[in-house]
């Protein structure tokens, strides 16, 4: 059991109650005795809360109620968590970041829950969702971010993404980043509540790598139930 990790968990309180009590309960189980803070826009019973209040629902606010996580947590490293991902129960232990590096866990397939015929994996796609990194990087990171964007109206979400990636396009401090893969693979939903939704709704494909059904999870039928009654 690894004791140099905390897992930020943030939410907007917005998912259904089914599906926000099935992500929650496999969060749970996957991350064992490790320190919990969750970060949510209503008092919730989950780890140690930290409420922000009704503050907007979009993607400024996401990165900072990953802030606000990251700032509480004691550890060395953090690892982020979204309350639409089902996780892997080795996720967050199957590997420690490169020093000065944000790692993130590739191995995830995609639910549409509008669609129960298929399955996919995401690729080797850098997601938040799947981020392990130290929390002082993470820290310095986010903090230029907002100090150069101090105005969430003038914040350029459109050139704003998980660090690593987006750096050279939002004019912040070059980071590097590096890939790894759970034995078993998270999953996560993709659903008309997503922030991400908004922009392409049901058009979003799955990928090249296609299933049924995978180890571990089962059908995507199954997945699906979890997600809505």
């Amino acid at each position: 059991m690894r004791e140099d990790l905390t897992v930020v968990y943030y939410t907007a309180n917005f998912l259904d109650e089914h599906f926000l009590n099935n992500t929650q309960k496999q969060l749970l189980k996957a991350i064992g005795d490790l320190p919990l803070i969750s970060v949510s826009k209503k008092p919730i019973d989950f780890g140690h809360n930290i409420c922000v209040g009704d503050t907007p629902r979009n993607l400024v606010w996401v990165w900072r109620q990953a802030l606000v996580g990251a700032k509480e947590a004691k550890t060395k490293y953090i690892a982020l968590a979204e309350d639409d991902v089902f996780y892997s129960p080795d996720h967050f232990f199957c590997h420690t970041p490169t020093p000065d590096y944000f790692a993130y866990n590739t191995y995830t397939w995609s639910i549409h829950i509008w669609d129960p015929s298929m399955m996919s994996w995401t690729g080797e796609v850098k997601r938040m969702y799947g981020l392990v990194c130290e929390r002082d990087l993470f820290i310095e990171t986010i903090e230029e971010l907002f100090a150069k964007y101090p105005n969430d109206d003038e914040f350029p979400v459109h050139r704003i993404g998980e660090p690593g990636r987006y750096e050279k396009k939002q004019g912040t401090t070059l980071r590097k980043a590096e890939n790894f893969h759970s034995a078993i693979p998270n999953v996560v939903a993709i659903h008309p509540q997503a922030i991400g939704y908004q922009t392409q709704g049901e058009k979003k494909k799955h990928r090249f790598l296609r299933a049924t059904a995978i180890p571990h999870w089962g059908s995507v039928e199954d997945l699906i139930k979890l997600c809505q009654n």
